[in-house]
């Protein structure tokens, strides 16, 4: 059996250019995903600060926000809220409208996902403008959750989500930054 080489993080991050746009690299978390010990390492690195420190709930951000959020909430022993596109949660929900380069979108959250005052951690592969983000945060904080903090395997700096984020006294840890869009 041959021993896989140690891979840094970041390298695991598979760029694509001109995707969805000409003008933006894709950030592609798959490669991360699909390496054991990347993965394992991503999720180690985003439970440790929040080890022992009472998370009732992971709320995941559809869709890759789901698969990280899903491992994290395993290792912390809590549960785990999906924060979805609108019109997939099948019982009764809170809608949030947010703005997308062109136009606007809306995530959802089950009603009584969170009991007041649970802590939450939310998760999600990525922070560019923070949009999706607020709009999650705003929802959970709706039904009564306690925002410990943000997480993100990426940060795209430059365009501030991060930033957005920590502006409305929400904790941001991410994992590891890029330039540009």
């Amino acid at each position: 059996m041959q021993a896989r080489r140690h891979v840094a993080l970041k390298d695991s991050i598979r760029s694509i250019p001109d995707y969805p746009k000409p003008g933006i690299i894709f950030r592609d978390i798959t490669t991360l995903l699909s390496d054991p010990r990347s993965f394992r390492r991503a999720v180690d690195a985003l439970v440790h600060p929040y080890a022992g420190g009472g998370i009732a709930q992971v709320a995941g951000i559809e869709a890759r926000g789901f698969i990280l959020g899903g491992a994290i909430a395993h290792q912390l022993s809590c549960g785990f809220v999906p924060i979805r596109k609108k019109g997939k949660l099948p019982h009764k929900t809170v809608k949030m409208a947010y703005a997308l380069e062109y136009g606007t979108d809306e995530i959802e959250i089950h009603v009584d996902a969170v009991k007041p005052g649970d802590r939450v951690l939310l998760v999600d592969d990525l922070i560019a403008t923070g949009g999706t983000a607020t709009a999650a945060i705003n929802l959970l904080k709706q039904i009564g959750a306690e925002i410990v903090a943000a997480c993100f395997v990426i940060d795209l700096p430059e365009i501030g989500g991060a930033q957005r984020l920590r502006d409305l006294g929400v904790e941001v840890r991410t994992l590891m930054e890029f330039e540009g869009h």
